[in-house]
C-alpha cells in the first residue's frame, strides 16, 4: 500500500475514533494502534525508509537493526509510540485491567503525536480552488 492510501486510512480511523465515548477505551485503543500504524507506514514510505509492499504491522515484529535504523533516520517516536499503544492494549482491550479510559486517552496522545510527526514529514497537499 503507498503512503496515501496509508494517509487516507488513518484519516478515515480517526474521524471514527472521534466519534467514541469515554467508555469506548476497547474501541480507541484498537483504533488509535491502526491509525498510528497507518500513519508510521505513510510516513516511512515517504522517507524511503519502506517500500510499498513492505509495511511495518507490528513494533515487535521489527528487527533490532531495522528498529535503530527507522529511528535514526525518521525518529524513535514511531516505533516506541506503537510499542506503547501495543502494550496496553491486551490490558484494556482484550482484559479486565482497571483504567480503560485513561488508557485510551494516553493511546490518543500517542496517535497525535504520531500523526504531527508523519505530517512534518509529508504535510498534506494544499487544496486546489
Amino acid at each position: 500500500m503507498n503512503a496515501q492510501r496509508h494517509r487516507a486510512k488513518a484519516q478515515r480511523i480517526e474521524r471514527s475514533l472521534a466519534k467514541c465515548r469515554a467508555d469506548d477505551y476497547e474501541i480507541v485503543i484498537d483504533g488509535a494502534m491502526l491509525a498510528a500504524t497507518h500513519w508510521i507506514n505513510a510516513a516511512f514510505h515517504i522517507a524511503d525508509l519502506t517500500d510499498d509492499d513492505s509495511d511495518v504491522v507490528h513494533a515487535y515484529f521489527e528487527t533490532a537493526f531495522d528498529r535503530q535504523h527507522f529511528g535514526l533516520v525518521a525518529g524513535a517516536e514511531f516505533l516506541d509510540g506503537l510499542e506503547e499503544i501495543e502494550t496496553l492494549r491486551p490490558l484494556h482491550a482484550r482484559g479486565n485491567v482497571a483504567g480503560g479510559e485513561a488508557a485510551a486517552k494516553r493511546c490518543l496522545d500517542i496517535l497525535q503525536a504520531i500523526r504531527e510527526k508523519a505530517l512534518a514529514l509529508s504535510p498534506e497537499p494544499a487544496a486546489e480552488n
